[in-house]
C-alpha cells in the first residue's frame, strides 16, 4: 500500500479525472512544455496563413475607397485617371479601378502640389510643429489597446501621416498584427529595450522596420522589453546619471523629424517602461471597456498613475500632454448597463471622454483571427451592414483624435 487512505485516493483520482495538474509536478517545466507546444502551434499556424517566403502585403484599394481618403469625388479620381494624371491603376473587370497604398500617397502628393490650402492632402508637420506621441494605455488586459492603437497607426498612415508604431507590450500582438513573430523574427533582439538599455544602447534607426502600410514604420517587441523592469532598479541603486523615465524620449529624439505622429502600445501594467513611454507623451489615449470591473480597475490605474508620475514629475520629467482623452471601447449600444457606465463617465469627466466609441463587432475580432486590421480586410468577408458599421465606428474615432492631433498644432 503507499500509505494513502481510500479518501485520499479517491480524491486523487478525481483531480487526475478533472483535469487537475498532479501533486509533486513541477509547473515550471509544465508551463515551459505548454509554451513550446504553443509556440509550435502559432508556427504552423503562421505558415499556413503566410509562407516562410512570403511577407505580409496590404490589398488595393477601390476607387470609391481611395476618393473617400483623399476627399475628393470618384469622378474627378476617373479624371485623373483618363487625363494620364497620377499613378496608373490596376483595372479589374468592370472597369473598376484599384490603387496600392503607396499609389495612394503619390496622389495626395500630387494632388497637395495643386491646393490652395496647404496640408490639404498631406496633412502632417509643418515648420514648427512637435511630433505628436500618442500612449495608448491603460493597465487591465482586455480594453482593446492594441486594437485601437493599430487602427490608428495605420488609419493615419492612410491619411497621409508619417507613422510610427511601438509595441511596448512583450505579448507584442501589435507585433504580430504587422507580420512579426517575436519569438521567431526578433531572436537576436530589435524592441525598444535595444534603444534604451543602460548598456550600450543602439541608435533606434537600427531597429526601426517598414511595414506593409505606406507611410507606417514599426518597432517591434518581445519578452526582451522586461528587461528594462529587471535593469531599472539596479541602476536607481547605482546612482544612473540619466533618470530611466527619460530613455524613451531621448531615443525617440533622435528619429522625431522623420515622423508626423507616434503611437506606443503601452503594456497592460505601469512600470518602469511604461512611466518612461508616459514621460515622452505629447498625448495620452486611456481605453475603457465600460463594464463595472473594469470602470473600477481604472480608478486603481488612476490613482496609482497620478502617484507615480507626480514623483516622476518632482524628479525633473515632462508630465504636460497637449491632451489626454478616454476611449470607450467593445461596446454595445444595446446593453443598458454599458449605457449607464457611458453616461456616468461623460458626467464625470465631461470633454475628457471621446464623443465617439470603438464599437464591439465580429468583424474586428475576426479580422484578427487572421492577423488583419479592418482596414486590410476586404470587406466581402462580412456581411455589408457588419463590415460598415465597425469601419464606421473606428473611422470616427480616429478623425476625432487626428482633430486633437491637428489642435495641437494649432490648426
Amino acid at each position: 500500500m503507499d500509505g494513502t487512505t481510500p479518501a485520499e485516493r479517491s480524491g486523487m483520482a478525481d483531480d487526475a479525472s478533472a483535469g487537475r495538474t498532479p501533486r509533486g509536478e513541477r509547473i515550471d517545466l509544465l508551463v515551459g512544455r505548454h509554451a513550446t507546444q504553443l509556440s509550435a502551434q502559432l508556427q504552423q499556424h503562421r505558415e499556413r496563413l503566410f509562407p516562410p517566403s512570403s511577407q505580409k502585403t496590404l490589398r488595393k484599394f477601390t476607387s470609391g475607397e481611395v476618393a473617400d481618403l483623399l476627399g475628393i469625388k470618384d469622378a474627378y479620381l476617373r479624371k485623373l485617371h483618363l487625363d494620364g494624371r497620377g499613378p496608373d491603376p490596376e483595372v479589374r473587370a468592370g472597369g473598376r479601378r484599384y490603387y496600392s497604398a503607396s499609389e495612394i500617397r503619390a496622389l495626395r502628393e500630387m494632388l497637395e502640389e495643386g491646393a490652395k490650402t496647404p496640408g490639404t492632402y498631406l496633412p502632417g508637420r509643418r515648420a514648427g510643429d512637435h511630433c505628436q506621441v500618442i500612449c495608448v494605455i491603460n493597465f487591465k488586459g482586455g480594453s482593446a489597446k492594441t486594437t485601437t492603437s493599430a487602427h490608428l497607426a495605420q488609419k493615419m498612415a492612410l491619411d497621409g501621416y508619417r507613422v510610427l508604431a511601438i509595441d511596448l507590450d512583450p505579448q507584442a500582438s501589435l507585433s504580430t498584427l504587422h507580420g512579426f513573430q517575436p519569438e521567431l523574427d526578433l531572436m537576436d533582439g530589435g524592441t525598444l529595450y535595444d534603444a534604451i538599455r543602460y548598456d550600450d544602447p543602439v541608435p533606434i534607426r537600427e531597429i526601426i522596420r517598414p511595414t506593409y502600410f505606406d507611410g507606417l514604420h514599426i518597432v517591434p517587441g518581445n519578452l526582451d522589453l522586461m528587461d528594462f523592469e529587471h535593469d531599472t532598479p539596479r541602476m536607481l541603486i547605482a546612482g544612473e546619471e540619466e533618470p530611466f523615465f527619460t530613455r524613451i524620449g531621448s531615443a525617440l529624439a533622435q528619429v522625431e523629424s522623420d515622423y508626423d505622429v507616434v503611437v506606443i502600445d503601452c503594456p497592460p501594467q505601469l512600470g518602469f517602461i511604461s512611466m518612461a513611454a508616459l514621460s515622452a507623451a505629447t498625448a495620452v489615449l486611456v481605453t475603457i471597456h465600460p463594464q463595472m470591473l473594469d470602470v473600477m480597475s481604472m480608478c486603481q490605474f488612476l490613482r496609482m498613475t497620478s502617484d507615480l508620475l507626480r514623483i516622476v514629475a518632482e524628479s525633473g520629467g515632462d508630465m504636460t500632454y497637449d491632451w489626454m482623452r478616454y476611449l470607450v471601447t467593445r461596446y454595445e449600444p444595446g446593453d443598458g448597463p454599458q449605457n449607464q457606465m457611458v453616461g456616468f463617465m461623460r458626467s464625470m469627466f465631461g470633454e475628457h471622454v471621446l464623443n465617439n466609441t470603438v464599437l464591439k463587432s465580429t468583424a474586428i475580432s475576426d479580422a484578427g483571427i487572421t492577423k488583419q486590421t479592418l482596414y486590410e480586410v476586404e470587406r466581402t468577408q462580412f456581411t455589408r451592414s457588419t463590415y460598415e458599421r465597425a469601419r464606421e465606428s473606428l473611422d470616427a474615432v480616429n478623425a476625432e483624435i487626428e482633430q486633437l492631433v491637428q489642435a495641437a498644432w494649432g490648426r
